[in-house]
């Protein structure tokens, strides 16, 4: 039993601990503001349960790297029953802010209108694709809600990392060049397939230059929605003396049908690796994405070698 001056004799105490002073403080966790809008998700593509659990997922990892988070999905062709349209989703976002406002002032506490956005609109997007993107401006427009929309996730090296893993994990890559593993499948040319014309293609190289660092295998960038690019780029590799090509997908995975990977990797005539998905990195680039649009900056994530 503890008394006023401590606790009974011969029982531990748990003390705080001191903060650490300087430089080399751990840094406070970082949380989401008061009143802060919502990240909605905006997810391409026809909607179905595993587009559904592949968006869950992404926004699962940015609530666990900022606590408060409130992050919602809208669905570019959503029917607004099972699959909630990204116009319905910014409304309810406005509204439950507007509801939640209301409700503080009923209850006496001092609080003040809401202001800014309501929402901050990421695309689920590796790379630029105009006419996905015009779909989700229309959508944001025809909303009427005062929504921010922000840029698509790459380039950046954190989606390099997630290349080089899903080539590992088909067997098409070394997992860790330091340990020297062999791979009796690793390819000695990458194809990275993008979609959205040239201008996702010249995009997705920038990746590309970082995946071919950490490879150490010339990687070049094509169009999958541009007649003959994947073949033209195969046989660029293959006269340049790759003889293993792969083809690595710089797609999310809903934004495009899985039959036209199929068919590019039958084009080049090489496996292919799986679409990048709910790897942990989409998630920190979407929550990323929205921090940096409302001005305020969690620790950043880094990029990781592969095991």
């Amino acid at each position: 039993m503890s008394s006023s001056t401590g606790p009974a004799s011969g029982l531990p105490v748990r003390m705080p601990r001191p903060r650490q002073p300087g430089r080399h403080r751990r840094p406070e966790p970082l949380v989401a503001p008061e009143g802060a809008p919502a990240l909605v998700l905006a997810v391409p593509g026809t909607p179905s349960g595993a587009t559904r659990g592949l968006a869950e997922e992404v926004v699962s990892i940015a609530r666990s790297e900022l606590p408060g988070l409130n992050a919602l999905i809208g669905y570019l062709d959503g029917d607004d029953a099972e699959y909630p349209s990204l116009r319905a989703v910014l409304a309810h976002a406005a509204e439950e802010r507007t509801a939640r406002y209301e409700l503080a002032l009923a209850a006496g506490a001092e609080v003040k209108e809401p202001e800014g956005p309501a929402a901050v609109v990421v695309p689920l997007l590796a790379g630029p694709d105009s006419a996905l993107l015009r779909q989700v401006r229309q959508a944001v427009m025809d909303s009427r809600v005062a929504a921010e929309l922000t840029d698509v996730l790459g380039p950046h090296p954190l989606l390099a990392e997630a290349l080089h893993v899903r080539l590992s994990e088909a067997g098409l890559a070394r997992a860790d060049r330091a340990r020297l593993f062999t791979v009796a499948t690793a390819a000695d040319g990458i194809i990275l397939a993008s979609v959205g014309g040239d201008e996702a293609a010249q995009a997705a190289g920038i990746t590309g230059m970082l995946l071919a660092a950490r490879l150490a295998v010339p990687v070049m960038a094509a169009a999958l929605d541009q007649e003959g690019s994947i073949a033209s780029v195969a046989e660029q590799l293959r006269s340049s003396g790759s003889q293993q090509l792969a083809l690595a997908p710089y797609l999310i995975g809903p934004e495009i049908d899985a039959s036209l990977l199929e068919a590019a990797a039958e084009e080049a005539g090489c496996s292919a690796s799986e679409p990048l998905g709910p790897y942990p990195a989409i998630g920190k680039l979407a929550l990323a994405k929205y921090t940096t649009a409302l001005g305020i900056a969690p620790q950043q994530a880094q990029s990781t070698p592969v095991r």
